[in-house]
């Protein structure tokens, strides 16, 4: 069993989290799943606690236990961390070291596991070079990219920037942990 974090951030693809965490945790995985604001807004916190069988941090500064920082000991315990959907602004934060809420602190506080990024966004937000420009510094920074497939996305657009299969999600990570 390895402990998973997994990242869901505000995108219209956050729904497929719920999948993903469920097909993980059957695999017999420890989901521990972190919401930013942007990812509530789209799916609910109880239905991925439901499918991890874990509570679902949200807020950086809910500390449980008086003797733990939560951000850190979440980054301490992980053997991998997969954000998906990771939207523009989740890239942009992590690629300038942005730590404002518990995602972005559990994030930059992981060094040494892997760590894979999926983006979900409009095919122009995707193609913006602000946004290309985060990737190639997360890539050169140790973070992996499961890159998003071209689709007819959420609003109508013909275009690369839709979540990738969460089969290929699940084959990634599941390649990665050795299984």
């Amino acid at each position: 069993m390895k402990n998973i974090i997994l990242g869901v951030t505000g995108s219209i693809a956050a729904y497929k989290a719920a999948e993903i965490t469920n097909i993980l945790t059957k695999d017999g995985h420890n989901v521990g799943v972190i919401m930013t604001k942007g990812g509530r807004e789209f799916i609910t916190p109880l239905t991925l606690q439901t499918l991890s069988k874990n509570r679902v941090y949200t807020d950086v500064f809910q500390e449980d236990y008086p003797r733990e920082v939560k951000h850190i000991s979440l980054a301490a315990k992980a053997d991998l961390l997969l954000i998906a959907p990771a939207s523009a602004d989740i890239i942009g934060k992590l690629a300038n070291g942005i730590a404002d809420d518990m995602l972005t602190s559990v994030a930059l506080a992981i060094r040494d596991i892997p760590r894979y990024i999926a983006p979900a966004m409009n095919t122009s937000m995707y193609e913006n070079p602000i946004v290309r420009e985060n990737i190639e510094k997360l890539k050169k920074y140790g973070f992996k990219i499961i890159e998003p497939k071209e689709s007819r996305l959420a609003c109508g657009d013909l275009g690369k920037g839709a979540l990738a299969d969460v089969a290929t999600i699940i084959k990634t990570i599941e390649d990665c942990l050795g299984k």
